[in-house]
């Protein structure tokens, strides 16, 4: 007779697959803390369930079809989570409306805990930054929770039919089905009109270095040059957002002086250049955390400036320190 637990993989070979699992349910849930709390979840089942495991499925396939399920129960019942732009008109220049909740929103992951190490396909490391960007991770929001998991796994992870139909107990013709619907959704929503794949170029790491040094001076007219005629400008936990450079440069000369005097620690996140901002806090030149900011590109220029404002979570997340 067999000896099953042969096949029993070791709990370290379940912890190999925890950033391949944590970019997937990010891109189901559109949080790292829902994403990272999933995995968890599923790790937990997994370890629990290891004198079940035969080897019949690979240890990958058998975490995956967990995680899966973790996700459909953590999506049952509620809204999808969006950007500002998603929400409403641009804003007017009226009073910002309260704050709303962490769960309306599309929330910022760092690269460390959803992108693989180097050394893999250029083409998949390429894919795999893509499909993390804000825009991506928001527009996977609009599809029913069974086609965001099979546009993943086929289009994302490289799965084939028949592995996803297996994972969710389905045919491959559904399988193929469901992907035509969730592409159809995307294609609706201009993800075509999409940053470049490729890693920075000479030209866009200036740019950031040109970012970080006019925003620390607070240059407007250096700032206002770095834009695009189309670029946007968002604020979560506030559904405000601002469209087009000279709407930004009156937010940032308006509301936004306060920033005057802030300095920016790089980091990355969702496949794009980020940096925790400090703005100015009392006499000693202190500085407290104020803002995540997550850079966008549209060739040589900045298209989306995203200013996440919840830094009491994401600054630990991203390993930012509590203060300068």
């Amino acid at each position: 007779m067999a000896d099953v637990t042969a096949a029993q993989p070791h709990p370290d070979e379940l912890e190999a697959h925890r950033v391949q699992l944590t970019g997937y349910c990010y891109r189901m849930l559109g949080s790292p803390f829902e994403a990272e709390d999933a995995v968890q979840e599923t790790l937990v089942r997994a370890w629990r369930a290891l004198d079940r495991f035969e080897g019949r499925a690979a240890l990958r396939s058998w975490l995956f079809h967990i995680a899966t399920n973790v996700c459909f129960d953590l999506l049952k019942g509620r809204g999808r989570r969006a950007r500002p732009i998603d929400l409403g008109p641009a804003w007017d220049g009226s009073a910002l409306n309260p704050p709303l909740a962490e769960s309306t929103w599309v929330e910022p992951a760092p690269d460390a805990r959803v992108l693989p190490g180097g050394g893999g396909d250029p083409a998949d490391e390429a894919v795999a930054r893509e499909t993390v960007r804000l825009a991506f991770v928001a527009a996977l929001q609009h599809l029913p929770p069974r086609q965001r998991a099979v546009l993943i796994l086929r289009e994302v992870l490289r799965w084939k039919a028949s592995e996803v139909a297996e994972l969710l107990g389905t045919s491959s013709a559904s399988v193929n089905s469901a992907l035509q619907r969730a592409r159809a959704t995307l294609d609706d929503l201009g993800l075509s009109d999409s940053s470049d794949l490729q890693p920075l170029d000479a030209t866009q790491r200036s740019l950031v270095a040109r970012y970080c040094d006019a925003f620390e001076r607070y240059d407007l007219d250096a700032l206002v040059a770095l834009l695009h005629e189309d670029a946007t400008q968002s604020m979560p936990p506030y559904d405000m957002w601002v469209r087009g450079p000279a709407s930004m440069r009156e937010w940032w000369s308006g509301p936004g002086i306060e920033c005057q005097g802030s300095r920016l620690l790089p980091t990355a996140a969702n496949g794009s250049p980020a940096f925790g901002q400090y703005r100015p806090s009392g006499p000693g030149g202190r500085h407290e955390p104020w803002s995540l900011h997550v850079l966008e590109f549209r060739g040589d220029r900045l298209i989306h400036l995203n200013f996440f404002l919840d830094v009491d979570r994401l600054f630990p997340l991203f390993g930012l320190p509590p203060g300068l």
